[in-house]
């Protein structure tokens, strides 16, 4: 990780994103448990993307098991696999981002959807890690019922431990998250958020799913926790996407970082 970028995620926090110089070869990666999670961080990716950075995104599992059955004509768990692949395909071209900058690891899963805590997975997520070499990566924060997430994040550090990577995970506030530091925040207006909104949609099995377990879109779900975000912060836009951070250098979390 450029050191320089080190020192600005290390200065006095909340720091918001628009305030750093973020130079354009810094590298991002987005380490996406469910198709959808790259939607979640859209704003931040499109600022990045914006900036000249390359980004990466690398889905874990196929999220099937968030598919009601029935929908799209899919009731085996393979055709739900595929059907979420397709709506992560659409949105990454909607979002512009090169599908060759899109992978999907399809790691081993439990009988509940969740990734499997054996040494193939580990190795998949670990070789995902040190081929990208990235400086920032993005995944939905562990405190989280969700147990898809927390697996995600135990795979990644242990990881990043084992080849002694030097970069920062942004962990971001996800519609489930319990708890988190705020240390890095990144507002956006209501055009933004309308191009946001688009983007969820076309996660139809989600938004559908919410709508009729909810009674309120995927859209509006995870949009709806940008705004209490930004409220709670008193941020001049009425959107904002939270990350609490953790810095590693040679695979060792800054003390700062540490959970407490």
């Amino acid at each position: 990780m450029d050191q320089n970028v080190a020192e600005l995620l290390l200065g006095p926090r909340p720091l918001s994103l628009q305030g750093l110089q973020i130079p354009a070869t810094l590298c991002v990666l987005v380490l996406a448990p469910h198709p959808d999670d790259f939607d979640a961080v859209a704003a931040t990716m499109r600022y990045f993307q914006c900036n000249g950075n390359r980004i990466d995104v690398a889905i874990v599992t196929s999220g099937a098991s968030g598919v009601e059955s029935g929908f799209g004509g899919a009731f085996a768990s393979a055709a739900k696999a595929t059907l979420r692949e397709k709506e992560q395909l659409a949105s990454t071209r909607f979002f512009g981002l090169s599908e060759d900058r899109l992978t999907f690891l399809r790691l081993s899963e439990d009988e509940n959807g969740h990734p499997e805590d054996t040494r193939a997975n580990y190795l998949r997520v670990r070789s995902c890690l040190a081929a990208r070499r990235s400086d920032l990566v993005f995944l939905p924060h562990w405190n989280d019922p969700n147990e898809g997430h927390r697996r995600t994040h135990a795979l990644f550090r242990q990881s990043v431990r084992e080849k002694k990577l030097s970069l920062a995970a942004c962990l971001n506030r996800d519609p489930k998250t319990v708890a988190m530091r705020e240390d890095l925040h990144f507002e956006f207006d209501s055009e933004t958020a309308a191009w946001k909104g688009e983007l969820l949609r076309i996660h139809q099995s989600q938004q559908q799913r919410n709508l009729n377990q909810r009674g309120h879109g995927f859209d509006e779900r995870v949009l709806g926790v940008n705004r209490q975000v930004a409220a709670a912060w008193n941020l001049a836009g009425r959107y904002a996407e939270a990350f609490e951070l953790e810095i590693y250098a040679e695979g060792d979390i800054s003390g700062a970082d540490r959970r407490s």
